[in-house]
């Protein structure tokens, strides 16, 4: 008799790569939304995720402009705390144990008193909601690239100044064809020296070339996304060696154009090259699936076995900024969904 398929949502997992406007439930956009009286652009109020296609950049703006619509919606400490207490509970039913939520609070100050509030007050949402729920949450400050370098810097000191309020790295996102690596090394600098680990945005809308500039300009720890550099094999090597995880998101590379179907992702190149991965979901509001739906794609599309999705699932607890009792917590719990 053919034995079913282990169940993804209970294998336990870390998710390293989820925007915080992007992991907004479609229901609580829409009942925020007719709260302040927002008139959304209709892409986002149908019952399909909008169709989307980032490859050119009037691609993209159009993607930011459904991305600024919905964070215009978020305008009180109550609309926060929901949001990461929703998002916790999306990622237990996934399976995951462990959360690191990007966040660029710049984009939230001018709703929220100022910058600092603004952090504060999400730092305080997710610590709540941690403890609320039980799973593990921390924090990953981003840049914008469409910014000056300068407020790349002020962002990194104040993400290094609440480090221990669960602030555990710093990012680099947005259009990744805007603004040179290169030209954040010093906000990169101050946040490592911080102790923050380095998770810049490279290897999806640009080739392998933006992969080798995180890894030479930023130090990388990890690559948002990376999956361009399935077409430089000395780059996957080099990857492989330094363990560098890349945080693949499927589902987001086939709704933003990068790749045609899921089965072009190129899951397979990295796993078998020996390149750590942390599958993501990116922006569920946007791309219509979350955490499980991403270990389901790889499984369906790309014929991962169950030892190899657990192999996932453990390169995501490894790659992840958990403390060593919830890593080796987690790790357990994956092998014993292996051998149920």
């Amino acid at each position: 008799m053919e034995r079913l398929a282990r169940d993804v949502r209970e294998l336990p997992k870390a998710h390293l790569h989820l925007h915080f406007t992007g992991s907004m439930r479609p229901t609580t956009l829409l009942e925020l939304a007719d709260k302040y009286g927002v008139r959304l652009p209709d892409a986002l109020t149908g019952a399909e995720p909008p169709k989307l296609r980032a490859t050119d950049e009037r691609g993209w703006f159009r993607f930011q402009r459904l991305y600024d619509a919905a964070r215009s919606c978020l305008r009180e400490p109550d609309d926060i705390r929901r949001l990461v207490r929703e998002a916790a509970e999306e990622d237990l039913a996934d399976g995951s144990g462990w959360l690191e939520i990007q966040v660029d609070p710049t984009s939230y100050a001018p709703r929220l008193g100022g910058l600092i509030p603004a952090l504060e007050i999400i730092l305080d949402a997710v610590e709540t909601a941690s403890r609320d729920t039980g799973l593990g949450m921390r924090v990953l400050v981003a840049a914008n690239r469409m910014k000056h370098p300068l407020d790349a810097r002020t962002l990194a000191r104040l993400a290094v100044r609440y480090a221990d309020r669960g602030i555990v790295g710093f990012g680099l996102s947005n259009d990744e064809r805007r603004g040179m690596a290169r030209d954040f090394d010093r906000a990169f600098h101050i946040a490592r020296e911080g102790g923050l680990l380095s998770a810049p945005h490279g290897g999806e809308l640009t080739g392998p070339s933006s992969v080798r500039d995180c890894l030479d300009d930023l130090d990388a720890h990890r690559i948002g996304h990376g999956v361009r550099a399935a077409e430089d094999p000395r780059l996957l090597k080099r990857l492989a060696d330094r363990q560098v995880t890349c945080e693949v998101c499927p589902a987001s590379n086939v709704a933003l154009g990068v790749y045609e179907k899921p089965e072009d992702v190129p899951l397979r190149p990295l796993f078998e090259a020996g390149v750590p991965m942390a599958l993501g979901a990116d922006d569920p509001l946007l791309f219509g699936s979350r955490l499980a739906a991403q270990y389901e794609i790889a499984r369906r599309h790309h014929a991962f076995t169950d030892a190899e999705l657990a192999e996932l699932a453990r390169q995501s607890i490894r790659g992840s900024a958990a403390p060593e009792d919830v890593r080796q917590r987690l790790l357990s719990g994956v092998d014993t969904w292996l051998t149920s």
